[in-house]
């Protein structure tokens, strides 16, 4: 029968590679580590773990068992703190990972609405991209994602079993050295991209108007790449909350019409989301008015 503890070594191994820095984490003894894998072994009757020369490696079966032994453990977490906030929010923990444009702009005014309406409980705050932070959701991790997708991209999250509350839309601006400037004008420019997801949809925008832009920068911090743009590097869009939370005043931002971000809060699992989520997309969503 598998074990909880067992389950949360491997975890920890598989995110670490190295039962030394397992055992840092857990607060084990490393042999205590190394007893708690043969036990899961010896549970399970596979392989999970290799010798590879001074340190191990997992085995497939080691890996599988890994991905969903991180689920298990972050499903127990969640657990915990959902009963915790079934108690009148009086105490409780509730995660939540966003990007850093809304991280630096909704996120805090929802915290201070929260701190205020209720006091004890516990918001932890993480900075992750929206592909990484559904992951965290998908395996229990955190307990909301706030995530943003433009509008008219595929909902490729509702078709994997998230939950998605629209928390605002969010227009998107051509920064540039120019005031009132186009993307047409800007054929034969130098662009700034930023992720991935930013990088797709700056590129499609540009091929509406009937080119394909040369990235010749690549960075998502909107204080890079706003430096980039004033010494004329390149010019670049962004979010109006990135401009909201950094602005030059040697940039000029043009807003794009017709062509905003959707800002959406993504819970996993099955509804009702317990009260301390709840209570913290309907903060998000205040926030955002």
């Amino acid at each position: 029968m598998l074990n909880l503890v067992h389950l949360k070594v491997l975890a920890a191994v598989a995110r670490h590679g190295s039962v030394t820095e397992a055992a840092r984490e857990l607060h084990y003894s490393q042999p205590s580590v190394s007893h708690y894998l043969s036990r899961l072994e010896a549970a399970t009757g596979v392989k999970l773990v290799q010798r590879v020369g001074r340190g191990i490696r997992l085995t497939p079966e080691g890996q599988l068992l890994a991905s969903r032994a991180t689920e298990i453990v972050g499903r127990v977490d969640a657990a915990t703190n959902e009963l915790a906030a079934q108690v009148g929010l009086r105490t409780g923990r509730v995660r939540l990972a966003a990007n850093a444009s809304p991280l630096s702009t909704i996120v805090p005014k929802a915290a201070a609405s929260l701190d205020q309406a209720h006091p004890g409980l516990e918001l932890i705050l993480i900075d992750r991209h929206p592909v990484e932070a559904l992951q965290m959701l998908r395996q229990g991790e955190i307990d909301v994602a706030l995530i943003f997708r433009y509008a008219g991209a595929p909902a490729e999250e509702e078709d994997e079993g998230f939950r998605l509350v629209h928390i605002g839309d969010d227009p998107v601006y051509l920064v540039s050295r120019r005031p009132d400037d186009d993307i047409a004008n800007h054929r034969h420019s130098a662009w700034i991209g930023g992720c991935e997801r930013c990088q797709n949809e700056l590129i499609n925008l540009c091929r509406r108007k009937g080119f394909t832009p040369r990235i010749a920068s690549l960075s998502d911090d909107m204080v890079v790449v706003q430096a980039l743009v004033a010494v004329g590097k390149g010019v670049t869009t962004l979010p109006g909350l990135a401009l909201q939370a950094h602005r030059r005043p040697d940039v000029h931002a043009t807003e794009i019409t017709g062509f905003t971000r959707r800002l959406y809060a993504v819970t996993y699992g099955d509804p009702p989301d317990p009260p301390a989520t709840l209570a913290l997309i309907q903060a998000l969503q205040d926030a955002a008015r």
